[in-house]
Order: C-alpha cells, then structure tokens, then sequence
C-alpha cells in the first residue's frame, strides 16, 4: 500500500480550547474526532462528515492538512 496516497486524504487535528463549559453536541463532536484533552491531535479522513465536525467546534481546533 502506498502511504503517500493514505495520508494525501487525512487532516490533523488538535484540540486548542477546554471541553469544559461547551455545549454538549460541541463535546460530542471532539469526542466523535477522537479528541480527548488539550494539545491531543489526531489524524482523521478529510470527507464531508468529519468537515462538518470540524466545521461546528472550528473556534477549539486547529487543523493541518496533510
């Protein structure tokens, strides 16, 4: 398998603001991405769902491509 072409489809991201206090659908969205605690990061698959999470808790996040 070629790893170039597994990692041309993912995003990294971290998590840069607390959980605490957040609504729980933003909480759900950090947990569904794989995100547990501040400065975690994650790989994910970029497709429309995981954008659409990314997209509602973008003001915690950080996200690379690559």
């Amino acid at each position: 398998m070629n790893t170039n072409a597994t990692q041309q489809g993912q995003l990294q991201v971290t998590l840069v603001r607390s959980l605490l206090g957040r609504p729980a659908t933003h909480q759900a969205c950090a947990r569904g991405l794989g995100l547990r605690r501040i400065r975690h990061t994650v790989r994910v698959e970029d497709n429309p769902c995981t954008r659409g999470m990314i997209k509602k808790i973008a003001y915690m996040l950080q996200v690379e491509e690559g």
